[in-house]
């Protein structure tokens, strides 16, 4: 499993980072001949993924974020801290802005899986749609590379990918209404006009594989977090896969309700059980940095 499964679980976010979360892929690195045989289990059964019922509403202008802006992440697993996640918005380049993503293990956790993961995602500057996605992770020694491609006209994405020192391996799919990826969906949620009982539902790429997300704001609450006290949205969804639509994973984010519309936390899961990606620290130009005050516990 790769650190961006292993450490950005959580998002998609934010999975989204989650999109909101990034997503365990349970067969990914199995044998060819158990992924055949898998395949042929869910084939006996066959199950179709609902289509959106419409695309995601206009996006909130002015943007709540800005090249320059730094967030970094506390990252819970089994109960105790796994790591750290930084996610950098970078000055626009070549008509597109990148976001930079780094998540590693620490020490402690570095027993159970030693990982250190960089992901970047080039968005449009006013639409947030992603033109290109690379990841390169590191876990254990062994290294995996993913370049994806998003065409907007044909609504392609192609996955270009090698594990160690396998043979390079393609995939293609076609994404319904919006077409995503875990890192960049998260800046796409924070300039969606939210409110009570809205639906959301977009298709997402992460592991491998696209991801069907289809969710709702619960409610607005305020909670606690290591930076103090917010007023947030709280939205959920599950994540459905789209060629093995059995493997399903619920994800739980909250952003803020003000004009910075900060991603606080989120909560997914993975083969491990649930893990917690907790907003800690907060740098943005012309602003003093926000770092926690010492009150670590998530309260909601």
């Amino acid at each position: 499993m790769s650190s961006m499964r292993t450490l950005l679980a959580a998002w998609l976010t934010l999975s989204t980072a989650t999109a909101w979360a990034q997503l365990p892929d349970a067969d990914a690195d199995k044998p060819e001949a158990d992924k055949a045989e898998a395949a042929d289990k869910d084939k006996k059964v066959p199950i179709t993924v609902a289509p959106c019922a419409q695309a995601l509403p206009a996006l909130r202008t002015p943007m709540a974020f800005m090249p320059g802006e730094v967030l970094e992440f506390d990252l819970d697993a089994m109960g105790a801290q796994a790591g750290k996640m930084t996610m950098r918005v970078q000055k626009q380049k070549d008509g597109q802005l990148p976001v930079e993503v780094e998540a590693k293990t620490n020490s402690f956790f570095s027993k159970v899986r030693r990982v250190h993961g960089n992901a970047i995602t080039y968005l449009h500057p006013r639409t947030l749609r992603p033109k290109r996605y690379i990841e390169d992770t590191t876990e254990n020694e062994q290294r995996r590379k993913v370049e994806v491609a998003f065409g907007a006209k044909d609504r392609s994405v192609k996955v270009d990918y090698q594990v160690g020192q396998r043979p390079k391996g393609q995939l293609n799919y076609t994404y319904d209404k919006d077409g995503l990826d875990v890192a960049g969906s998260i800046y796409l949620l924070r300039q969606l006009p939210l409110q009570e009982n809205m639906q959301v539902c977009f298709d997402v790429y992460g592991v491998r594989r696209l991801w069907r997300m289809q969710g709702s704001v619960v409610k607005r609450e305020q909670v606690t977090t290591p930076l103090g006290q917010f007023q947030a949205w709280h939205m959920q969804g599950m994540a459905i896969r789209l060629d093995r639509p059995s493997q399903k994973r619920e994800v739980h984010v909250w952003i803020s309700d003000d004009a910075r519309r900060l991603p606080l936390a989120a909560v997914g899961t993975l083969d491990l059980g649930a893990v917690r990606a907790t907003l800690t620290s907060v740098s943005r130009p012309g602003e003093k940095r926000q770092e926690a005050s010492g009150e670590e516990n998530m309260k909601w």
